[in-house]
């Protein structure tokens, strides 16, 4: 079971033991909520939907399209961090030359709007988010501000594994030297060589298959099966390959930061101990050390987004890139600022300590361990008896451990692959966001219950489409042509979003929810009768707030039984024998509980799918 400090005591702690105030970490009051949101696709209201369709024709957002009323509805669903995807500036295969941009070749670009994980200019930001391409810095300056005005900070991404096969920074400010401009291209490797070459060798655009062409087979001067690179580089995965498979990141190149071609380390390891160090002592490890060259530049990448106003980033596939460096990144990005937002994108349950300690990075997906169970219950074939072990697991980084249910690489959770109903996702939110104090993450269209349902043209459904000009339609709805009111909603879509909007608005408010934790569920599996692997049920508190969550995952038939509270937590509590009065911080039904003997109980009848938060009064 973990113990929580309260806010007043780790304070007292950490006064106690003299850290520099610069290098105290403290935990947030009340939760974290990130509203991950693909930029180009949330105020689009074109309903074509045409398979490889062009912009003409499918239409795309701006970023205009977050008006005052859109950033104060999504402020009022309790979001406080808003996750931009897809802004720096990436391949693209529409023709902006007017504006100075060079076209992109549709055989090393996927889909026809491009993915945001292959970026071609780190200065500047995606031209078909502006209304004037000439001046889209600058409308994205003005959504920060509108942003922050909201009471909002912004994230946006940053991708340091790899960037666009084709990049070209025409936007770097001065003194800043182009990725590879510099690099030794008749070797592997080079310490300051940003790219990893195949010398004696020229790229070769990766064999199609399953009967594939570049958009959809249109014709196109550029798709042609050819693209020129010589020599060769290694592709963003990894693959040494000049022709690369068709299942390869073959849009991209990986960035070399010092690794060999065998494995070893071109650069300094961290010292023992600094896993227990802060990030200003990781600050100063690394000054005046000669450091590889791509070290520096995305450094800098990283302090222009920061001066630029930006609050934070998540970085895609930070475990490709070697932990010593996201300690230089991540410290550098805190001296700029303490307050910034790190979350990382890591998959491998070993590496989760040395990201969070040696990387310095706030928050991790928890996608392996309970996104993954959670996926599994709400299909029908998990059991909630898994769910103890992943909490306990990660007792010691809990609060680093980002949960979500949706984003953009996962299925749709009403999407036929995944769930088939968007109203299975109701207790997994409700656990997902309650049960610790790592922040929370919503996906756009999520609280509407987008299905992904739509051929886009790259890629198959069940996900919202990232690589190609699509309008969605569940949140189009929500949207209603811009006035930001659900007025299109069916009942069922206002409803789903009501409950997204009572549980993250009382989550962002609840300090239970940042305080201690306990699960009974394994308690009431050996004592209550009528309590199944498809409930789950923990209680959370703090000084002045004690809760007792419960959630049932059948998808049909009502559960009845008589809901147990273990002594330890009621003298936990300091409660005595008697009546408590309850009520559910979603809909404001009461219940009681009665303490006899130092145990509590609570007659509990769960609707299917249905939630309570249980608060004692």
């Amino acid at each position: 079971m973990r113990r929580f400090l309260s806010f007043a005591v780790m304070l007292v702690v950490l006064i106690a033991c003299q850290q520099k105030p610069q290098e105290v970490v403290t935990q947030k009051e009340h939760k974290t909520v990130v509203y991950q949101v693909f930029t180009r696709l949330f105020g689009n209201t074109n309903t074509t939907n045409k398979p490889w369709g062009i912009v003409e024709e499918n239409g795309v957002g701006k970023f205009n399209d977050f008006s005052d009323k859109a950033l104060s509805e999504l402020k009022e669903l309790g979001v406080t961090h808003m996750w931009y995807t897809g802004v720096p500036h990436h391949a693209v295969i529409h023709d902006y030359t007017q504006y100075g941009i060079s076209n992109d070749d549709p055989d090393v670009v996927k889909g026809r709007a491009g993915s945001p994980y292959a970026v071609k200019d780190y200065y500047n930001v995606n031209p078909d988010l502006a209304v004037d391409p000439a001046n889209r810095l600058s409308e994205f300056k003005a959504l920060v501000e509108r942003t922050h005005k909201h009471g909002m900070k912004v994230l946006i991404d940053i991708v340091p594994n790899h960037v666009a096969r084709h990049y070209e920074g025409k936007n770097n400010p001065e003194g800043v030297v182009d990725f590879g401009a510099n690099d030794d291209t008749s070797v592997e490797y080079a310490i300051n060589n940003n790219f990893y070459y195949i010398p004696g060798e020229t790229f070769k655009v990766p064999a199609p298959e399953n009967n594939y062409k570049p958009l959809g087979g249109e014709e196109h001067p550029l798709a042609d099966g050819l693209f020129d690179e010589n020599p060769a580089k290694w592709t963003g995965n990894g693959s040494r390959l000049a022709q690369p498979g068709f299942y390869d990141w073959y849009e991209t190149v990986k960035i070399n930061y010092g690794v060999r071609p065998d494995g070893t380390k071109d650069f300094p390891e961290l010292p023992e101990g600094y896993d227990e160090k802060g990030w200003k002592a990781h600050f100063d490890y690394w000054q005046n050390k000669t450091l590889p060259d791509s070290w520096l530049k995305f450094r800098d990448i990283a302090l222009y987004w920061i001066d630029f106003g930006v609050d934070g980033f998540r970085s895609d596939m930070a475990e490709m890139v070697p932990v010593e460096f996201w300690s230089f990144m991540n410290s550098s990005i805190k001296n700029a600022n303490p307050d910034a937002f790190l979350l990382a994108e890591v998959y491998n349950p070993s590496l989760y300590r040395d990201y969070i300690h040696k990387g310095k990075m706030d928050y991790l997906y928890d996608k392996v361990e309970l996104y993954d169970t959670l996926k599994h219950i709400m299909q029908g074939h998990g059991l909630t008896d898994n769910l103890p072990a992943i909490q306990d697991g990660l007792q010691d980084i809990e609060h680093h451990m980002l949960h979500f249910l949706e984003n953009h690489d996962e299925q749709r959770i009403a999407s036929p692959e995944f769930a088939g109903n968007a109203k299975k996702g109701k207790p997994a939110m409700v656990v997902s966001t309650c049960i610790s104090t790592a922040p929370t993450m919503l996906y756009f269209g999520q609280e509407v219950g987008e299905p992904g349902a739509e051929d886009a043209g790259f890629g198959s459904n069940s996900r919202t489409s990232i690589f190609d000009y699509i309008g969605v339609p569940h949140h189009q709805r929500w949207m209603n042509n811009g006035a930001f009111d659900g007025g299109q909603l069916s009942a069922e879509e206002k409803e789903l979003r009501n409950f997204y909007k009572r549980l993250l608005t009382f989550s962002t408010q609840s300090s239970a929810l940042m305080g201690e934790y306990a699960e009974i569920h394994t308690f009431n599996r050996a004592n209550t009768e009528g309590y199944g692997d498809k409930v789950f049920s923990f209680v959370r508190w703090s000084n002045d707030e004690k809760l007792i969550i419960v959630s049932s995952f059948k998808p049909s038939d009502v559960d009845s039984f008589a809901l147990k509270i273990p002594a330890e937590t009621i003298k936990k509590w300091s409660l005595k024998d008697g009546k408590y009065n309850l009520e559910d911080a979603l809909f404001a039904s009461t219940n009681t509980m009665i303490v006899k003997e130092g145990v509590g109980t609570i007659k509990t009848t769960l609707k299917p799918l249905e939630s309570f938060i249980y608060c004692i009064k």
